[in-house]
């Protein structure tokens, strides 16, 4: 990993984060536009059916035409809107608050043919105050407060009269003490109902900030450790191949050609040298860089089954149980990053339960499954919601628990998860779940029997 490439990481991570406090990304905003269009619906319900009622059972005269003109405009917005919303998945600040201008706007067309401040729904004026007082920020909210204020003192000034009977003084008989009631109760039952969910959407998306938060930092993390790591590996390169040429120089002297025990003593040399080579390589890989190096054209199953076989020769495992269930075999790309992730939760299951260890894989649609189950005292119920997060282990050690957490970043990259649970009969089960398309190619290999993992690079 260059400087550069992690310095643009780094960018991207900051954009990215800008962007989701901006609420850009916010899915609660959208949410919230589907709870105004349901609210919508009830107000035209509200309005066709209050219309009807003082009409036909109180005989009130009412410009019927021009108020049915109204709401036929708000139909209309309000179809455009669930058409527009349907599509789209983020609603901004400005479009809320345009929406909540349209339903202001439209109530008080209403209030101005049926009596103007004197109609005791007039009092919906405060639903939109406290809509917007939720879900728009504070300069919106107090500009919907300015406009009802507005709209309140024109509506004294012009409106056409409502020929209401003077009849105030009779209680709960009277038509304005009636319709007061019945606006207070459409405002505390509406906006109790619609409050909650948006109350409950907001709470969603403060979670999935904070979640995607914590991953934006986690993948900085990463960032800062392959930078450092990367530059140690490269660095120990140049002297691990220079080494290697000298001992090939040595072996051709004939001083030590003809001694076995002097060979004997280089071979070893050289073995021990090859295992430095791959630990560099490995550090590489964690740092981002070996993926695409060591890839070669396999199919799936070979592949898998490489894998499994060279794990269980370096292992001092007392019984494997390896189950490949895939029958349609696919081109891959033998990819190394992956060989390390499931060697990995391997490795994790093998130092709690050596003595019996199963991998499962399988194909379920365009997904690749693979599952490593183990006879151990499974995960604490604390940390099967905090697999794949760094520094989170049972091993009771200081600067354990990264080995999950590259897992399940590697994983995240790929485009795919990971997920722990308990066994029935005891232990625990690790599923890697990746999209095949991760690993896969285009075009199929012409010869791939009989492929076999590469050396690895030496990281020079």
């Amino acid at each position: 990993m260059t400087a550069a490439d992690t310095f643009a990481k780094r960018k991207t991570l900051r954009e990215r984060w800008q962007r989701l406090r901006q609420g850009e990304q916010n899915p609660a905003g959208h949410q919230n536009m589907l709870l105004l269009i349901q609210l919508r619906w009830l107000a035209v319900l509200g309005q066709v059916s209050t219309i009807a009622f003082v009409v036909l059972v109180f005989d009130l005269h009412l410009p019927l035409p021009h108020m049915l003109e109204v709401l036929s405009c708000l139909i209309a917005f309000n179809i455009a809107s669930h058409l527009r919303w349907h599509e789209r998945r983020i609603a901004t600040n400005a479009e809320l608050f345009l929406a909540l201008l349209v339903d202001v706007a439209v109530l008080t067309f209403q209030l101005y043919l049926s009596g103007g401040i004197t109609n005791p729904f007039a009092f919906l004026y405060l639903m939109q105050i406290i809509l917007s007082a939720v879900l728009l920020k504070p300069w919106s909210s107090w500009a919907i407060v300015g406009v009802t204020m507005v709209c309140l003192a024109g509506l004294a000034l012009f409106s056409e009269p409502l020929a209401l009977p003077p009849d105030h003084n009779a209680g709960l008989l009277s038509l304005y003490v009636e319709g007061t009631l019945i606006c207070f109760l459409l405002n505390a039952g509406l906006m109790v109902f619609f409050i909650t969910r948006i109350s409950s959407n907001l709470r969603a998306g403060d979670a999935l900030l904070a979640d995607l938060r914590q991953r934006a930092a986690e993948e900085d993390h990463i960032v800062r450790m392959g930078l450092l790591a990367s530059g140690a590996a490269h660095e120990l390169g140049t002297p691990l191949a220079t080494v290697s040429v000298i001992l090939g120089d040595w072996k051709r002297m004939p001083e030590i050609s003809q001694r076995q025990d002097m060979l004997d003593d280089i071979a070893e040399m050289e073995a021990q040298l090859q295992r430095c080579k791959s630990i560099v390589s490995g550090v590489l890989l964690s740092a981002g860089q070996a993926r695409g190096e060591s890839s070669i054209k396999t199919t799936l199953n070979t592949f898998l089954d490489s894998v499994a076989e060279d794990w269980r020769k370096t292992r001092p495992v007392e019984v494997f149980q390896y189950r490949n269930l895939i029958e349609q075999d696919v081109p891959v790309a033998f990819d190394s990053a992956i060989k390390q992730m499931l060697g990995n939760v391997l490795d994790n299951a093998f130092e709690v339960s050596p003595h019996w260890l199963a991998l499962e894989v399988r194909r379920e649609g365009d997904l690749l499954l693979m599952e490593v189950t183990d006879q151990g005292p499974g995960f604490p119920e604390w940390m099967i919601n905090q697999i794949g997060k760094p520094y989170q282990s049972t091993k009771g050690k200081p600067g354990r628990g990264l080995g999950l957490f590259f897992v399940v970043n590697v994983a995240r990259k790929l485009g795919g998860r990971v997920w722990a649970s308990h066994r029935s009969g005891g232990g625990a089960c690790v599923t890697l779940e990746l999209p095949l398309s991760a690993i896969s190619l285009e075009n199929p290999p012409e010869a791939v029997p009989g492929s076999v993992a590469p050396d690895f690079p030496t990281g020079a």
